[in-house]
């Protein structure tokens, strides 16, 4: 990971000049699921109205190699605006979790989840879990831009730590400084399609430090380092403020540990000139 930038990389799907799925393409995730892969993300037909989430499917065993499928359309029932699509599984059920809205106006970003029947299908309706509800995760003012206030609860990652599920996800707006890392805990016997399985943490757990040169800290991922000894997350920051949610970020990654409650400690961003032990068990 610590050599990503020098990685092998390949053109897997390109997408058309229109249609459904031609424009806006954002959030790709990757995922191994019943030996295919699979590339999750959001696109849109040339408004943001229509963004909806999508996959496409590779038998590959290298996801460098093989052909992809065309994009399939991945939604429930309501089939409403839709980014930031994440799978995890818990007990053998695959669930879809992801960043949308309650009806077809912005608004109002929250983070729904369903199960999946296959990882190319919704088996039941969807179920919000969190939205917007402190003041940190409702900064969604630029001023002078003369665009709408919008609350965001968005790219949700779920990491799994003995036997509770701990779901990550970005506050606020990305076009603040004040972007930043919310939680919500479930204990992995729990219904979790029942919202109050999800317990939130009223507090971010990872956000903005200029004394490093990270603001709007968010959209993050995880990894283990090769030895599986160490937890790592992985997320973008600007270096400045005011940089808003372009080609300013930068990815940024920092191992991290565990409490003694068994929740995890992020720390605060590390600046990007301070070294830092590459993760352990990587080759020199």
């Amino acid at each position: 990971m610590s050599d990503l930038k020098n990685a092998e990389r390949t053109v897997v799907w390109t997408p058309p000049t229109e249609g459904p799925y031609s424009h806006d393409i954002w959030a790709p995730e990757l995922h191994f699921i019943h030996n295919k892969w699979y590339i999750y993300f959001a696109a849109d037909a040339g408004t943001n109205q229509t963004h909806r989430l999508w996959v496409i499917e590779n038998s590959s065993p290298d996801p460098l190699t093989g052909a992809w499928s065309a994009p399939h359309k991945l939604t429930d029932s309501t089939d409403k605006w839709a980014i930031d699509g994440s799978v995890f599984e818990n007990k053998g059920q695959l669930y879809l979790i992801w960043s949308g809205w309650e009806g077809d106006e912005n608004g109002t970003q929250s983070i729904f989840i369903a199960r999946l029947e296959n990882p190319w299908t919704v088996q039941d309706p969807r179920v919000r879990i969190s939205t917007p509800q402190y003041p940190w995760e409702k900064v969604g003012d630029t001023p002078g831009d003369g665009m709408p206030h919008v609350d965001v609860n968005e790219g949700p990652e779920v990491l799994k730590h003995g036997d509770n599920l701990f779901l990550i996800y970005s506050a606020s707006g990305c076009w603040t400084d004040y972007y930043a890392l919310g939680e919500a805990i479930a204990s992995t016997d729990n219904n979790l399609l029942d919202p109050n399985s999800w317990k939130k943490v009223p507090h971010p757990v990872f956000s903005e430090s200029p004394e490093a040169h990270a603001y709007g800290t968010g959209h993050n991922g995880f990894f283990k380092s090769p030895d599986g000894t160490q937890d790592w997350i992985i997320y973008h920051a600007n270096s400045e403020p005011h940089q808003g949610c372009g080609r300013f970020r930068s990815p940024r990654a920092q191992p991290f540990t565990w409490k003694a409650d068994g929740t995890p400690d992020f720390g605060k961003p590390i600046p990007v000139d301070q070294p830092i032990p590459r993760p352990s068990g990587e080759g020199q």
